[in-house]
């Protein structure tokens, strides 16, 4: 090859990387770090972020109050838990801000609160982050200044002690320093922060949780979430974008145990901020947020549907909830995404049910229709989401609808049948074929009756109530397993 012929391309690459420099350098030059007005910071509830100003061209002071509130609010279906809050929300209020501006904080500790708070600002260079000039009594406001010198995205957290405590119970978020020339623009901006949570009860166990510290110190988390519950970031609250769109997602990890090993399953990230900071990294699939760390990742989306965010440390996501949706619209380019282009019969790990491990038993009985219906919607979000979808759509040629099935609603018994013994072979569901293996599920008699009366009452299917008694009944029979289509 002549290499000759490329030293034009190459000599107009360096030009205008050395001219994008020389246009940054010259509005870094033409930036001024007086401050050159004041206002109030906007703050955002997750998953929102405020908006930027890309034409600023002087510091400013601004004030940033931020009230502290703790209340009771789920954080999953029918288990609800006392978190102590930033902002009113978990994770609290999303803070942005400029280098070089000049930050006055007021932090309110609201007069209900039961418990001194304080805020440690990893933006922040002085004793503590803020925290050692922040301590606030409940009917309380403490008032600091700091100088946002270096820019980049940043965890902010209470650190009263038991610092751990503050934190586990939901006391973090996310400061963003906005280098002097702004961030490129990009379509849509989120913001996403993970969590572990410790509860005296099992993951599930209904009721009001209370923390609990032992498990917090074995680090041994009943849930891991996004945005500070389960559903957080899923179905009618999913996060969207349209295709062609770039999105840009502000990531944190609260912790206060878990690294988290942040994923979108179908997308790759065209960048990654390494840790919130200057560094980057491109192509990426996977990447790492410590604790008390935070991270930006941009993508550009190409093709519709729902992409799946996950921590990877996967149980974590299909089990504990750290799973949210990115909702994507727009037209089909098969060019890029083909869809199923083939069925064919392939079992590699053989035809015969696989078995689940074997779930804890509800420790209280859950009387009445309704009670039941909620019920079985924690265990089926839990346990069968990720195959059959949050609406029972299931997956064409993967797994079979939920919703207005008739292959449930003719037969509820064999449907009973089917989660105690699993399934293998063809069957027809809402006249399309599905041929793969359903896993034995190892839940309770009750699990199972509350978890199909969730579904027999939700999508447009047929209603009812399926007992114990009935799932007792089919226990000791045999297997639905099929060899043909019923």
């Amino acid at each position: 090859m002549n290499t000759k012929t490329h030293y034009p391309t190459r000599i107009l690459s360096v030009f205008l990387i050395l001219l994008i420099l020389a246009c940054q350098e010259n509005k870094t030059q033409n930036y001024s770090f007086e401050i050159g007005g004041t206002r109030d910071a906007t703050l955002t509830a997750p998953p929102h972020v405020p908006t930027t100003d890309l034409n600023r061209t002087h510091a400013l002071k601004q004030t940033v109050h931020l009230e502290i509130i703790e209340h009771v609010r789920e954080i999953a279906e029918g288990v609800d838990y006392t978190f102590w809050t930033f902002g009113g929300t978990v994770p609290g209020s999303f803070i942005r801000v400029r280098e070089g501006d000049q930050v006055e904080f007021h932090l309110m500790n609201h007069p209900d609160n039961k418990m001194p708070h304080n805020i440690d600002l990893h933006a922040v260079n002085g004793p503590g982050g803020g925290a050692t000039s922040s301590f606030t009594a409940p009917g309380h406001e403490t008032v600091f200044s700091f100088k946002a010198l270096n820019p980049g995205l940043y965890v902010y957290h209470c650190a009263v002690a038991p610092v751990g405590m503050h934190i586990a119970n939901g006391m973090y978020g996310l400061i963003l320093v906005e280098p002097v020339e702004g961030l490129p623009p990009v379509d849509k901006e989120y913001y996403i922060m993970q969590g572990d949570f410790y509860t005296k009860g099992d993951h599930g166990d209904r009721g009001l949780q209370p923390f609990d510290m032992r498990k917090a110190m074995e680090e041994d988390a009943d849930y891991v979430v996004f945005n500070g519950s389960v559903s957080a970031l899923t179905g009618d609250n999913a996060i969207t974008a349209e295709v062609g769109e770039t999105v840009r997602l502000y990531v944190g990890n609260g912790g206060p145990n878990l690294v988290s090993s942040f994923h979108v399953i179908g997308e790759i990230f065209d960048k990654v901020h390494i840790e919130g900071g200057d560094a980057i990294n491109e192509n990426v699939q996977t990447t790492l947020i410590p604790a008390g760390g935070a991270t930006i990742v941009e993508f550009k989306v190409d093709v519709p549907g729902t992409f799946i965010l996950v921590d990877h440390s996967i149980f974590r996501a299909f089990n504990k909830g750290a799973l949210a949706m990115l909702k994507v619209g727009g037209t089909e380019d098969t060019t890029i995404y083909s869809g199923q282009q083939d069925d064919r019969i392939y079992l590699p790990e053989g035809g015969t049910p696989q078995e689940l491990p074997q779930s804890e038993v509800l420790k209280e009985p859950i009387v009445g229709l309704q009670a039941k219906i909620e019920a079985g919607k924690v265990v089926y979000t839990r346990v069968c989401q990720a195959c059959h979808q949050a609406e029972g759509q299931g997956i064409p040629g993967a797994f079979p609808p939920l919703a207005n099935s008739d292959y449930l609603n003719s037969d509820v018994d064999r449907a009973i049948a089917v989660v105690i013994h699993g399934l293998s072979g063809p069957i027809e569901v809402n006249g399309e074929r599905y041929d793969a293996v359903m896993p034995k599920l190892d839940l309770s008699d009750e699990e199972i009756a509350n978890t199909i009366t969730y579904v027999l009452n939700s999508w447009g299917n047929s209603g009812g109530e399926v007992t114990e008694e009935q799932v007792l009944a089919q226990r000791d029979k045999e297997s639905p397993q099929t060899s043909s289509i019923h």
